[in-house]
């Protein structure tokens, strides 16, 4: 790991863990929970926002402000806004993807689930996401949560990742496979 990263991973780590124990001693995970899930998906729609925590051009101040007119509108938890205003005081923001996606896996262990990765060709039903989910819980013994993802290029079928373990019934990889074993044939 080069340096830089393990610095911001070591930030982000801290933060994760003040913000998971505050909410845990206040009661406030499920809030916790809502607020990291409204902040993951606006980093992920927003380039703005992206800019906003990353740029060294924009002056703390200016982040302050704006994050707290982000938290005031987006309606987070006091604690969420305090933490964000806290970060942005500090210049810290840059690292708030890798506090959100800690912050995920130290609440998922705490319910006791894990998060299945699931990309597929399509855009799964909301009755085929609740089967597959299902038949990761039975295979786990915990609850899943699934994080989705289209990928066109599949053609069809799903790869599952879940935890170290990675399932790939996609079209695209079978006919990979094929393909690899004609070479060998021939």
């Amino acid at each position: 790991m080069s340096e830089p990263a393990s610095i911001s991973s070591g930030i982000a780590a801290r933060y994760a863990t003040a913000l998971f124990e505050l909410a845990k001693e206040t009661g406030a995970l499920v809030a916790l929970e809502s607020d990291a899930d409204a902040l993951t998906a606006a980093l992920s729609s927003s380039a703005d926002f992206g800019t906003l925590i990353s740029s060294p051009v924009i002056t703390r101040e200016d982040q302050a402000r704006s994050i707290a007119a982000i938290a005031a509108k987006m309606g987070l938890s006091d604690l969420t806004a305090k933490t964000l205003q806290l970060m942005a005081a500090k210049r810290r923001l840059f690292v708030l993807p890798h506090v959100l996606s800690r912050l995920a896996a130290m609440i998922a262990e705490e319910k006791g689930e894990v998060t299945a990765e699931v990309t597929s060709a399509t855009a799964l039903s909301d009755e085929q996401a609740n089967t597959l989910a299902a038949t990761l819980k039975a295979r786990v013994g915990k609850d899943v949560k699934l994080k989705t993802a289209v990928d066109e290029s599949l053609i069809g079928g799903l790869v599952v990742k879940l935890g170290s373990t990675m399932i790939d019934t996609s079209v695209k990889a079978k006919l990979a496979a094929l393909q690899n074993a004609m070479k060998e044939v021939g």
